[in-house]
């Protein structure tokens, strides 16, 4: 009796350890970096096939927005042509504005190529390119949470900005925000000055590793 109950609490033991480990494991694959540290490296291809790493941008500022066209807070920002202005509104001035899909095969948020380029032109979207993170290894390296969770680079590779992309939590596309903090942030770090707000809760779907 004795043997089988050590043997049945050192299995516990052992199965506590192991829960304990891929916990860790999964919370450690999706914490963001600090502000101020450098950017994780990343390749991936976009909707058009167009190989794209962050190296390539070395020197310009870069955004990265986590979309999902089917989450409603996306569908909000899209749909009120908030993030498409700000798309636009950066780019002129020589961001680099990449949206990426984090979503699995199978997830709410992952499509084919083609479906991708016909959303990005039903929406009259403007970023320079969307890639397509299926495998989710730049969303875990990132540490992305939510779609939208918006990162901004600077020149040095280093991430000066993370989070919400503005501070009203909302789905409705008539819902004003009162701050945006990407534009705060890429306003005051293209003029050289200190950024008010380096990071912010990010909101919105969760993404769909």
């Amino acid at each position: 009796m004795n043997s089988t109950f050590k043997r049945a609490s050192a299995l516990c033991a052992t199965f506590a350890a192991l829960l304990v480990a891929a916990c860790t494991a999964a919370t450690t694959a999706t914490t963001e970096p600090p502000a101020g540290a450098p950017a994780p490296a990343f390749t991936a291809v976009d909707s058009n096939g167009k190989k794209h790493s962050l190296s390539d941008f070395k020197g310009k500022f870069v955004v990265l927005e986590w979309v999902n066209f089917d989450c409603p807070f996306v569908v909000r920002h899209y749909k009120s042509g908030n993030m498409q202005a700000l798309q636009r509104k950066y780019t002129a001035k020589g961001v680099v504005w990449l949206s990426i899909n984090s979503s699995a095969p199978g997830k709410q948020g992952h499509f084919a190529p083609a479906e991708i380029n016909a959303k990005l032109k039903e929406r009259n979207a403007a970023p320079t390119a969307y890639l397509i993170d299926a495998d989710g290894a730049i969303g875990k390296a990132y540490g992305a949470k939510t779609t939208p969770h918006i990162y901004v680079i600077d020149p040095q590779g280093n991430l000066i900005y993370q989070g919400a992309i503005d501070d009203s939590v909302s789905t409705d596309a008539n819902e004003k925000a009162k701050v945006n903090y990407v534009e705060a942030a890429l306003d005051a770090a293209m003029s050289g000055k200190p950024i008010a707000v380096a990071t912010t809760k990010p909101y919105g779907c969760s993404v769909k590793y």
